[in-house]
């Protein structure tokens, strides 16, 4: 099946937040360049591309690494207002990444302004079985309190749930009723009226 022409094909915005070192770099780099990086340095914002074929519809993804580290905290709300999707990782060898996850989502709902929107909780860095300090069973109660899909990866080679992870996200965000989404459209002219006058 060819690719189709891109103005036929819904883009979907998705930005990976959670603190700084829990491998959200290695899950973007395995996603789209099927490769395990192991050293890296800490990102600002990374973007990438890709043309892919979900459920038999073709979009494109348009994937924002975020940075984790404090410092970067103030550019949050900038990534935040662009994301149609979020997928909100922390490592199962980082306790306190899973406590952090919380705020990330609270904040999100804020800056979108509602009550719910396309998320999934990922747990990743499952290979480290020795070194994990955070159970399933704990991140799937993090997920159902949350109301998000959980889904658990790891970016090592051979990679663990890392394709599913961002077509999982998509998935969610195409269940979005039509509303919603016009509701949004709505919003965003309201705003650009209000910047002219």
């Amino acid at each position: 099946m060819s690719k189709p022409p891109s103005h036929n094909v819904t883009t979907y915005k998705l930005v990976v937040v959670g603190d700084g070192g829990v491998g959200k770099s290695a899950l973007t780099i395995q996603f789209f360049q099927k490769m395990f990086v192991e050293d890296y340095d800490p990102t600002i914002e990374d973007s990438y591309l890709q043309h892919t074929e979900i459920d038999g519809k073709w979009c494109v993804l348009d994937v924002l690494d975020t940075a984790g580290q404090e410092e970067f905290s103030a550019m949050r709300e900038q990534y935040m207002r662009k994301g149609d999707g979020f997928l909100l990782v922390y490592s199962v060898t980082d306790r306190h990444s899973y406590e952090s996850i919380q705020n990330f989502h609270t904040q999100i709902l804020r800056v979108k302004d509602r009550d719910t929107y396309p998320m999934i909780l990922v747990a990743n860095k499952v290979d480290l079985v020795r070194q994990r300090k955070v159970s399933e069973d704990a991140g799937k109660d993090l997920a159902a309190h949350l109301r998000i899909p959980y889904i658990e990866t790891s970016a090592k080679t051979p990679p663990i749930n890392v394709d599913l992870a961002f077509h999982e996200l998509v998935r969610v965000i195409r269940q979005q009723p039509v509303d919603l989404k016009a509701q949004r459209a709505r919003r965003r002219k309201k705003k650009s009226k209000c910047a002219i006058l």
